[in-house]
C-alpha cells in the first residue's frame, strides 16, 4: 500500500484539533485508504479499538443508519469517556447527516472525521452550521509520483509508466493491475458508470443520463480547450439533441460536484481579473477522460495540461488560465510563495513552436517565476531569458524543480 504522505501528514496535524475533518475527493481516489492510514496511526500512538468507531455508509451492513438520529444514537452508545475518534465514510448518504455530525462535534470527546464524494458536501446547511469549524482535505488519485513509486517493480523506465499514465490514469488502483487494457477499462468504466448514475443523475435527478453523456464526451473531446455552455448546446443541438445553454450549465455544475471535472477560469493577468467566458475543463483522471473519447497521439499536448492542472492543484496552488491581450499563459499559480506561470507543450525542438510557447511568457512584465514543460530530453532544463525549460516527467517528480 503506497501511503499518501502529504494527506495523511495533513489528517496528523489536525489530530485532536476542535475541528471537523472533512476529506473529499471523486470515488476511488483514496480516501478509505487515507482513513485506514491514519487509523494505523493513531493505535500505534496508543489509541485503543474502543476510542475508534468506524462507519462506511455505503456498506449495507449500515442500511440502518441513514439518517441523522439512527447515525447519532448509534455512535452515542459507543462512546468511551476518554477522547473518541469518530470516522463516517461517505457521509452523504445519510439523510440530514449535518444534524448528527454537529451534535457529536460539540461533545468535548469527540474528534470528528468525514468523508464524501460529492461537493455538496459542503455547501448549504453543512456550510453554515459548522462556519469556520471544518477543515477540508481535497483529495485527487495518484501523482505521477505516487504511481511511480507504486510501479518501482514493474521494469518499465520512468518514460514508459508515465505513457502508461497518461493512457491509463491516476485511480490508485489501476496501478496495481498489470497493463491489462481490458481489465483496466472494464475498472474505470465501472468508477465513471457510477459517478455518473449515483453522485450526479440520482442527486440531480436526471432522468436522460444520455444527454449527461454526451455534454461529458463534448468536454472530453475540447480538454485544453477553451469552451462554453453555448458552444456545447450548439454542438449537441447539431447533433440532432435540443438542449439549452442553462440546462448545460446546470449539468456541467453536477459534473464538477461530483470531481470528475475541473472548471478552470480565465484571468487578465495586466487588468488582474477573473474573466467569466472561455474557460475550460479538465478531468480528475486522464484514464476517464480517454475512456469517453479516443484521440490520436496529436492529442498528448492537451492530457499533458491535464496532468499539470493536476499536479499543481496537489501543490496547493490556486490555479486560473493566464490571458494577456490576445496571447495565453497555461497556468497562472498562486500559491504560499507567490505565483508562478507555467507554458505546457508536448515538444519545443522545432524553433517556430518554441516562439510560440515563450511569446506570452514573455510578453508578462513581472519577475515571478516563469516555466515551460514539455516531454523534451533537455538534461537539467533549458534558461531562455529567464524561462526555464524542464522535462515535465522530472517536474512531476521532483516538487522541488
Amino acid at each position: 500500500m503506497i501511503e499518501r504522505k502529504e494527506y495523511l501528514e495533513n489528517l496528523i496535524s489536525f489530530k485532536d484539533k476542535d475541528l471537523i475533518k472533512v476529506v473529499t475527493g471523486v470515488r476511488r481516489c483514496g480516501k478509505s485508504t487515507l482513513i485506514e492510514l491514519y487509523i494505523g496511526f493513531l493505535k500505534k500512538s496508543g489509541v485503543s479499538d474502543n476510542q475508534i468507531i468506524s462507519l462506511n455508509l455505503e456498506d449495507l451492513e449500515n442500511a440502518d443508519l441513514l439518517d441523522y438520529k439512527s447515525l447519532y444514537d448509534y455512535i452515542k452508545e459507543r462512546l468511551t469517556p476518554d477522547m473518541n475518534y469518530i470516522f463516517i465514510d461517505e457521509i452523504q448518504k445519510c439523510k440530514d447527516f449535518e444534524k448528527a455530525v454537529d451534535s457529536l462535534f460539540i461533545k468535548k470527546n469527540c474528534d470528528v472525521y468525514i468523508t464524501g464524494s460529492n461537493a455538496f458536501l459542503l455547501s448549504g446547511e453543512l456550510a453554515t452550521l459548522l462556519s469556520g469549524r471544518y477543515i477540508e482535505i481535497k483529495m485527487l488519485p495518484f501523482s505521477f509520483k505516487e504511481y511511480y513509486e507504486a510501479k518501482a517493480n514493474s521494469g518499465k523506465t520512468k518514460h514508459e509508466l508515465f505513457f502508461d499514465y497518461l493512457k491509463y490514469g491516476s485511480f490508485p488502483y489501476v496501478s496495481y493491475l498489470e497493463n491489462d487494457e481490458r481489465v483496466i477499462n472494464q475498472y474505470i468504466e465501472g468508477i465513471y458508470n457510477t459517478i455518473l448514475i449515483k453522485d450526479v443523475a440520482t442527486r440531480e435527478k436526471i432522468n436522460d443520463v444520455t444527454v449527461l453523456e454526451n455534454i461529458l464526451k463534448t468536454v472530453a473531446s475540447s480538454v485544453g480547450s477553451p469552451i462554453s455552455t453555448k458552444k456545447i448546446s450548439d454542438t449537441l443541438i447539431s447533433a440532432g439533441r435540443r438542449i439549452s445553454t442553462h440546462t448545460v450549465d446546470a449539468y456541467l455544475r453536477a459534473l464538477t460536484d461530483s470531481y470528475i471535472l475541473y472548471n478552470v477560469l480565465r484571468y487578465d493577468i495586466k487588468g488582474r481579473q477573473y474573466l467569466k467566458t472561455h474557460g475550460k475543463y479538465y478531468f480528475v483522471d486522464t484514464g476517464i477522460r480517454n475512456l469517453i473519447v479516443n484521440q490520436s497521439s496529436k492529442d498528448i499536448g492537451h492530457l499533458l495540461e491535464n496532468v499539470v492542472y493536476l499536479e499543481l492543484l496537489r501543490r496547493k496552488k490556486r490555479v486560473n488560465i493566464g490571458k494577456l491581450a490576445e496571447k495565453e499563459v497555461d497556468f497562472v499559480a498562486v500559491g504560499v510563495n507567490g505565483t508562478e506561470y507555467y507554458q505546457v507543450s508536448a515538444s519545443v525542438l522545432d524553433e517556430n513552436t518554441l516562439a510560440r510557447e515563450l511569446e506570452p511568457l514573455e510578453a508578462i512584465n513581472d519577475n515571478y517565476p516563469k516555466t515551460l514543460l514539455t516531454l523534451d530530453d533537455i538534461g537539467n532544463g533549458m534558461d531562455y531569458r529567464g524561462i526555464n525549460q524542464i522535462n515535465v516527467i522530472d517536474w512531476l517528480l521532483n516538487d522541488r524543480l
